[in-house]
């Protein structure tokens, strides 16, 4: 197992939308993989070496969360822990000046990691007139596109002791969030202009996961997609009503799903879910007869002799007593029992439980556990720690290629694809180019100075990445017309 937790980091890990052209107006809701399954055209930069690529960089700061482009604007949130501020920046995306800063009114930040996490993670969401931002400190803000703020929406305190998870996403008039946590999980939707809530619908059997809802069109209808422990589930977003459920995702679920056409692709991996290698807890009883020492019927902290118990302590203790109870025992050993780690291909018609029905493949292997994979051209493209580099077929799961990058170490970004490119981003803040083709060919790998956690985004011919304290955008010559 992993010695430290990576799941509170999700958020700057996966892809945002980028529209083509800086001064477009109108532009279609933009939000945190709403590009999923576009490939831009280009042609972009894929030499980071050459300073005169390099059209403008800009510090912004602290946070973890991807930076969004909307009309001629880049929108991202930032935490300044010194003064323990959060703030909204929006940034011109030709010059790379700050237009704008607006500091949420938090009154507490909340609990994340203490030296990975980052209360600024969630990516910001804009439907061509407002942007959307949502801190677990504080809870949902409304701009306009010139700071001004219309509306709160006050969410939290949640328990989870890495930080809120998900992103702000948008369908129709609606503003989206999914709070999967220890306790109290729910699906929200809260009404674009006003900020009152539509509806909200409880998700009591689920568990802590970081996932962003995505939107899925069949036969003419949307239908919200809902990654999160053990279970991918379709929502009706005009009232919240739960349609379907696939069973069989990792316990603790981080990449988005994908929708492509009729089919979503899930990809989910979690510590402990691998064939094989699963976590598993003693029955109660036998729990009991190991560690009760005091022979009270509850397990203390101390008592308990498994690590693997210790480290998940405190989402066990869902009354906080300081005890484990039979029940909380039972809840976890369940998701340990159920979680399953791999790569998915779902097709999914009807209503109810369709876990057996809808399923047209699984991958088991190279599943990722933060950043989402790409589709593109019919090939799915993943990467996990390490970098490595799985690249299946759509239509069947077959496996294409295991390849390396050239950075190893952890990635939280996702990869994006765009002029017969992949991108890929360590945490180190190595950003790797690699060529759209059969045969595996590495074009670039540059160095930056900074960790990145965000996803780089592409927007006609630029490329914007985002290190721990800078906005850098790269542009490419303009194709000839």
């Amino acid at each position: 197992m992993r010695s430290i937790p990576k799941y509170f980091l999700f958020l700057g890990s996966l892809t945002v939308a980028a529209h083509i052209g800086w001064a477009e107006t109108g532009s279609p809701a933009t939000f945190f993989r709403s590009d999923a399954g576009i490939a831009r055209t280009g042609p972009l930069p894929d030499q980071f070496d050459a300073p005169t690529k390099l059209r403008w960089r800009t510090l912004v700061g602290s946070g973890q969360s991807t930076p969004i482009v909307a009309n001629g604007r880049i929108f991202l949130t930032t935490y300044h822990a010194a003064d323990r501020e959060l703030a909204t920046v929006a940034i011109d995306g030709e010059s790379g000046k700050v237009l704008w800063k607006q500091k949420a009114s938090a009154d507490r930040i909340e609990e994340t990691h203490p030296t990975m996490g980052s209360p600024a993670a969630a990516t910001p969401a804009c439907d061509g007139e407002r942007v959307f931002v949502f801190f677990g400190s504080c809870g949902l803000i409304c701009y306009d596109l010139e700071g001004r703020k219309l509306w709160e929406h006050t969410l939290g305190s949640f328990r989870d002791e890495y930080g809120a998870g998900s992103s702000p996403m948008l369908v129709d008039d609606k503003v989206i969030l999914c709070e999967d946590h220890d306790l109290d999980s729910f699906l929200i939707a809260l009404d674009a202009r006003a900020g009152k809530v539509v509806w909200k619908t409880p998700r009591p059997n689920a568990v802590r996961s970081y996932a962003t809802p995505m939107v899925w069109t069949t036969d003419g209808r949307k239908q919200l997609l809902v990654a999160g422990a053990l279970e991918l589930a379709g929502y009706d977003p005009a009232n919240g009503e739960k349609l379907w459920w696939v069973n069989g995702l990792a316990r603790i679920v981080i990449p988005a799903p994908i929708p492509v056409g009729d089919t979503i692709f899930m990809a989910s991996w979690a510590p402990g879910g691998d064939t094989g290698a699963k976590l598993t807890l003693d029955p109660w009883k036998t729990a009991l007869e190991k560690w009760d020492k005091n022979s009270d019927g509850k397990l203390s902290k101390d008592e308990i002799g498994d690590g693997a118990v210790v480290d998940r302590y405190n989402r066990m203790d869902l009354d906080q007593d300081g005890l484990l109870n039979q029940a909380e025992w039972d809840r976890q050993a369940a998701v340990f029992r159920r979680a399953e780690n791999a790569v998915l291909a779902i097709k999914p018609v009807g209503r109810g439980d369709l876990t057996d029905k809808a399923v047209v493949w699984k991958y088991r292997r190279g599943t990722p556990y933060v950043p989402t994979p790409v589709v593109h051209n019919g090939l799915l493209w993943m990467v996990k720690d390490g970098g490595l580099v799985t690249r299946l077929e759509t239509a069947s799961g077959r496996l294409l290629s295991d390849e390396r990058l050239p950075a190893p170490g952890s990635y939280y970004a996702s990869p994006v694809v765009g002029d017969g490119k992949i991108y890929f981003a360590s945490e180190a803040g190595v950003l790797t180019v690699v060529a759209d083709e059969p045969v595996w060919r590495v074009i670039s790998s540059h160095k930056f100075d900074g960790k990145i956690y965000g996803t780089p985004v592409l927007n006609g011919n630029r490329i914007i990445v985002r290190t721990e304290e800078s906005l850098l955008c790269y542009e490419s010559e303009p194709a000839a017309q």
